[in-house]
């Protein structure tokens, strides 16, 4: 997940921001700010990659902001005046978001944010491995039990509220109180994706792919959520054989 730091002095601007931050599946809303003075506040306490910023705010520019930060985030700059963008590049914006502007422009923007997130990322050294990854196992509490899952037997994780339904091989399925945030967090990323805000899939066990859905067998299949389109089909590229 991308930790993000929404920046703006107008309410209604930043509630939007945060409602398409919170839309976006690989995106963390790690906070909110009026000004970039409380930005750089916040910012000196906690680690983000990156911060949509409104480059007009009283007190201190969104601009001369980033300019103060000795190493900055991933920025892309939101603003209502189309003059500013020449400038925001200059100081290696990621991209640039014209007042008022939808959800469609936003992912877009969004996606260089990851893009560039991932290159960032790609020669860092590799983090000490989870629990997880020790054994293919993780625990999780059902009922008044803790039992032990085979990563490998899980066939894909159905989001209910507060709730988790895991379906595995063979087995009777999995209630156990726990966000998708978490279990898609601890789930190796190269076998398991989300394609829907109620489900991640196991990769290995799709037999079919049919316009917007996954089958797993003659009495399974999942839709795909239009926000995980783009991410499924670029996994889709990279395996598919043919014109």
């Amino acid at each position: 997940m991308i930790k993000v730091l929404a920046i703006d002095d107008e309410p209604l601007a930043l509630k939007q921001l945060v409602n398409y931050i919170s839309k976006v599946p690989f995106l963390e809303l790690a906070g909110q700010c009026r000004s970039a003075i409380e930005a750089k506040e916040m910012m000196e306490q906690e680690v983000v990659d990156a911060i949509f910023c409104d480059i007009n705010m009283p007190d201190l520019s969104g601009m001369d902001f980033v300019r103060q930060l000795a190493v900055p985030p991933l920025i892309v700059f939101t603003t209502a005046y189309s003059e500013y963008a020449v400038e925001g590049y200059r100081v290696n914006a990621v991209d640039y978001l014209l007042k008022p502007f939808g959800m469609n422009d936003f992912l877009r923007a969004a996606m260089k944010v990851q893009e560039q997130y991932n290159l960032r990322h790609q020669n860092a050294p590799q983090q000490q491995s989870s629990p997880l990854q020790n054994d293919g196992t993780i625990f999780v509490k059902t009922d008044y039990r803790v039992v032990r899952i085979a990563i490998a037997d899980i066939r894909y994780i159905e989001g209910m509220s507060e709730y988790l339904k895991i379906h595995l091989d063979g087995q009777k399925p999995i209630i156990t109180l726990l966000s998708m945030k978490k279990m898609e967090d601890y789930l190796p990323s190269t076998l398991f994706m989300r394609i829907h805000r109620s489900y991640i899939v196991n990769l290995q066990k799709i037999r079919e792919v049919n316009k917007n859905r996954v089958i797993l067998d003659a009495d399974t299949s999942l839709p795909i959520g239009d926000l995980y389109k783009d991410t499924f089909n670029e996994y889709l590229e990279q395996k598919f054989l043919g014109k």
